[in-house]
């Protein structure tokens, strides 16, 4: 197994400036509300001189305090946000922004997703939440119920396939959400902070499951 490599994402931080009283008040409001406009879309920056390259099979974790930019620099790498400037290289073949078709399918059958809240169907059994990836894909009903029996038994769930999300556990929820996020075995799987809501002994068992 590969170490865990961690990358730190420091943020620049921006001081505003005051801005000047005049004496109508409608006049100053306005002026004022203008100029905070003004000043937070040019000075505010999220990310900045960020270059990273994930090479096959290594696992990354991203650390740093909150507000730095983690979830921006994950969900432009997954191509949920755009980003300013820059470039986005995928499997040597750089993404296009511009065809929201293609992203689409790429987000799909490439990235898999988990975040802190697992976002699952509570209206249908766990066994449907995992099966969705692959009914969306074009699989057969009866081959996207094999594999997702299979990454249930996986993960400890076989016993809970026709239960309904809400009544799992937290760490049964999510590891819902990761048997979801594999189905397709993409070559990209990000998390987001898929263990801030578990207590610390299920945090390390998804933890061990992510590193298999």
């Amino acid at each position: 197994k590969k170490p865990v490599r961690k990358e730190i994402i420091n943020k620049k931080i921006v001081s505003k400036k005051m801005v000047k009283k005049v004496e109508k008040k409608v006049i100053s409001e306005k002026k004022k509300e203008e100029k905070e406009a003004e000043l937070s879309e040019k000075e505010l920056e999220i990310l900045k001189g960020i270059n990273l390259r994930v090479e096959k099979g290594e696992s990354i974790a991203i650390v740093g305090p909150s507000g730095v930019g983690k979830t921006t620099l994950l969900n432009i790498i997954g191509t949920l946000d755009l980003p300013t400037s820059g470039k986005l290289i995928f499997q040597g073949k750089e993404i296009s922004y511009k065809n929201e078709e293609k992203l689409t399918k790429l987000r799909r059958e490439k990235i898999g997703f988990v975040f802190q809240l697992h976002y699952l169907m509570p209206e249908f059994e766990v066994i449907e939440n995992v099966m969705l990836p692959g009914l969306i894909a074009g699989f057969s009903r009866e081959k996207a119920k094999k594999r997702a029996e299979e990454l249930l038994d996986m993960l400890g769930l076989k016993d809970k396939a026709n239960y309904k999300p809400p009544y799992l556990s937290g760490g049964e929820r999510q590891r819902v959400a990761i048997a979801r996020a594999i189905f397709l075995n993409p070559p990209l799987l990000l998390a987001d902070e898929p263990t801030g809501n578990l207590d610390p002994e299920t945090a390390k068992e998804v933890l061990k499951i992510f590193l298999k």
